[in-house]
């Protein structure tokens, strides 16, 4: 029998490499760096992370949190390789939702689990997620970077997001919500980040491989599917800017059946017109492939919209081109009636 005492044991040999670890915070500190925004205190290397509301320009603010993941969207990112985008998934996850509140997004962490570390993989993953912080002016202030042997198989990973905004204080949405209200659809990128168990199963019964060419497009089937979540932050504090926003709804699990009433109130929901936008190529084909019905696909998924904006009648022409100037595809869906839950009419395809 050894004796570990003897042998001199390390870290290192039960699967575990600090000197990685640092260098993969070298390696991103010019990523994080590249998001710094005012309010920021400090860099990366510290126990914690500081923020200064003040020096963010608000008087009297009310803070809002926000966590999440990518889901199982992981998995066709690591059977591909293609990590690149699922870091930029992480934020927008947290940060579109931050939004509908009416919160600005002030920083983010992450957390990022794995069995054996790997430098470059870590690193395109953090440097999408200092991304996604960049494009939603977010700070990249902190993380964690697990290297756990004996939890993950090698290869996997898993990760989480942590996500801080800020309002002045009165200012939360929704707020103001009433009959007649205008609902803005804002196109979505393909499928997000949700829904990914049932997409993966309809790709094994198609027989189809990642690798294989796209069926509704260009390139490969497994690329298709990571285009990054949309991040509309930007998009929405114009349009809260420009006045007459009562709600916005980010559609993400659940699809606009069961996300669009969490911004209505009681005695309210929606009349949506399925006429008012084509369903984009990539839901067709998991319609087809899965048998799915509409009722199914429109609480399952996105079906081509990521955001929807609650507006005052006569500020729709404004939040409209405000929204349209931030680079979203904007369509009118229908309106907000009497009742409840969400009523649709027309034909999704």
């Amino acid at each position: 029998m050894t004796d570990p005492k003897k042998n001199g044991m390390t870290y290192a040999q039960a699967g575990v490499d600090i000197d990685a670890g640092n260098a993969l915070v070298e390696r991103i500190k010019p990523a994080a760096a590249a998001t710094k925004r005012p309010g920021v205190a400090s860099g990366l290397g510290g126990f914690g992370g500081l923020f200064d509301l003040k020096a963010a320009g608000f008087t009297d603010p009310v803070l809002v949190a926000a966590t999440d993941g990518v889901g199982t969207k992981l998995r066709i990112a690591i059977d591909t390789g293609n990590v690149d985008g699922v870091g930029v998934d992480l934020v927008a996850m947290c940060v579109n939702d931050l939004v509908c509140q009416g919160a600005e997004p002030l920083f983010f962490l992450d957390y990022f689990a794995t069995g054996k570390l790997e430098l470059d993989q870590a690193a395109q993953i953090i440097e999408g997620i200092a991304k996604g912080c960049a494009e939603s002016g977010c700070a990249l202030i902190g993380g964690e970077t697990a290297e756990m042997p004996g939890m993950y198989p090698e290869g996997d990973f898993d990760l989480a997001g942590f996500s801080v905004g800020a309002m002045e204080r009165g200012t939360a949405l929704p707020a103001g919500v009433t009959e007649g209200d205008v609902l803005l659809g804002l196109a979505s990128d393909g499928v997000h980040s949700n829904g990914y168990s049932l997409v993966r199963r309809i790709v094994e019964a198609s027989g189809l491989a990642w690798e294989d060419p796209c069926p509704w497009g260009e390139g490969r089937l497994g690329a298709a599917l990571l285009t990054p979540t949309r991040l509309y932050v930007r998009a929405a504090l114009a349009a809260i800017e420009a006045g007459g926003v009562h709600g916005f709804a980010h559609i993400t699990g659940g699809g606009l059946t069961e996300n669009l009433p969490r911004v209505l109130p009681d005695g309210l929901g929606a009349q949506v017109d399925l006429d008012a936008w084509d369903l984009p190529p990539v839901f067709k084909w998991l319609a087809q492939g899965g048998g799915m019905d509409p009722a199914e696909m429109l609480k399952t998924f996105n079906a081509g919209i990521g955001m929807v904006v609650v507006v005052a009648p006569d500020a729709v022409a404004d939040v409209t081109n405000a929204l349209s100037d931030a680079g979203q595809t904007v369509v009118p869906l229908g309106s907000v009636t009497a009742g409840q839950g969400v009523t649709y009419s027309g034909t999704l395809w």
